[in-house]
């Protein structure tokens, strides 16, 4: 199937300081800050260093606040609910932290969740005697099945459901809203619900305030262009005055978000400099942006599943898309981090590599300073890499 690469977006790339050696292939993982928002939190850097006490000490907190609030609109959720956190795995560590587990609670996620999310809902059940419970999602599944499945795991110890809205091992979008509904309909309020939502901000538009989940937790520092470290965490009003920080600090008996967001010497610069990463995403034009990601990531897929001889599910419409690897190939965690590795070394491709359910995947993004023959040079390569 011959899928077309759009018409490069005039000037983007020069936006960017990478290393035009390396094709960057994963933009999922790190994100790449523009050289504007670079240059605003060197800025921020310097001012911090001529005067640190006053920097820390006269009108940081309203500094701020004055982010979250710009920030928070960017993804509709309230600000007086959402805090700005470092990334979306601290906000979930967040939510476990304060929910009062015990032995006779579950936590139920699914088998596309982030890896460092499971390790810490992990880290939590063996802390509170609470039970781990997964529900198993096909790969390529229609909104009422991934909903079915989800619904069905639950059971009446259940606490707390784990969803995420695009998942980062398999590049898939879930029905998150569907989710939320059918949990509320079959459990009310009883269960509570964390949508992980890392690569969302800059991909979709989730109105957080109007999903009805209770807790939700987004990066803008993948597809937002902020410096790295910038994330929010919004909870719903019901949970707020349970909400506890995972360090304690001045601000412990503050009230929410205000207790979170103060941690003492902490760089708040990535955070001060995240609307300049905003304002370039719009300069460009978000959708415009959406557009022209979401077809080059197909392209790119189409050229290197082609040149493996892979067969790839339809495609998603954003700008991650995944390659099945052949059977044996980065089976399991250790192999797949090995190959990327040599993928890396030897072809000068960052890629992101999985293993889930035991056969290895290959996730190529896009972003606008990629071009047609960066895929091109991994394709050439890839075939001869994957034989040795």
């Amino acid at each position: 199937m011959d899928v077309s690469a759009p018409e490069p977006l005039p000037g983007a790339r020069l936006l960017f300081s990478h290393d035009a050696a390396v094709a960057h292939l994963n933009h999922g993982a790190f994100g790449m800050v523009p050289i504007a928002v670079q240059r605003a939190q060197q800025r921020l850097r310097e001012e911090m260093d001529a005067n640190p006490h006053r920097f820390f000490a006269v009108g940081l907190e309203e500094r701020i606040a004055h982010v979250r609030r710009h920030l928070a609109a960017f993804v509709g959720a309230d600000p007086d609910g959402t805090a700005l956190v470092e990334n979306a795995t601290t906000g979930t560590s967040i939510v476990l932290g304060s929910l009062g587990l015990g032995t006779e609670d579950e936590i139920v996620t699914t088998d596309h969740g982030y890896g460092a999310v499971d390790l810490a809902v992990a880290a939590t059940c063996r802390r509170t005697g609470a039970v781990h419970r997964v529900a198993r999602v096909p790969l390529v599944a229609d909104d009422a099945t991934i909903v079915a499945a989800v619904v069905e795991s639950i059971t009446a110890r259940t606490r707390l459901v784990i969803v995420d809205h695009i998942t980062a091992a398999t590049a898939r979008v879930f029905p998150v809203q569907g989710i939320v509904e059918a949990v509320r309909a079959r459990w009310g309020e009883r269960v509570a619900i964390h949508v992980d939502a890392a690569h969302v901000p800059g991909n979709l538009d989730p109105a957080v305030g109007e999903l009805g989940a209770d807790f939700w937790t987004g990066n803008l520092h993948k597809w937002a262009f902020a410096p790295r470290g910038t994330a929010l965490l919004s909870v719903a009003p019901a949970w707020r005055e349970r909400i506890r920080p995972l360090v304690l600090s001045w601000h412990v008996e503050a009230s929410f978000p205000d207790s979170l967001e103060w941690v003492g010497s902490h760089d708040y610069t990535s955070w001060l400099a995240a609307p300049t990463g905003l304002f370039v995403l719009r300069s460009l034009g978000v959708a415009l942006v959406r557009r022209h990601n979401a077809a080059l990531a197909e392209h790119g897929r189409r050229v290197v599943a082609d040149a493996i001889g892979a067969e790839v599910p339809a495609a998603t419409g954003l700008p991650m898309a995944l390659i099945p690897l052949p059977a044996g190939v980065a089976a399991d965690p250790a192999a797949a981090t090995a190959l990327r590795r040599r993928i890396s070394d030897e072809l000068a491709a960052e890629v992101g590599l999985s293993a889930w359910r035991g056969r290895g995947y290959l996730r190529l993004s896009a972003h606008v300073y990629n071009r047609p023959e960066d895929y091109q040079r991994l394709a050439e390569g890839l075939p001869k890499l994957l034989i040795r």
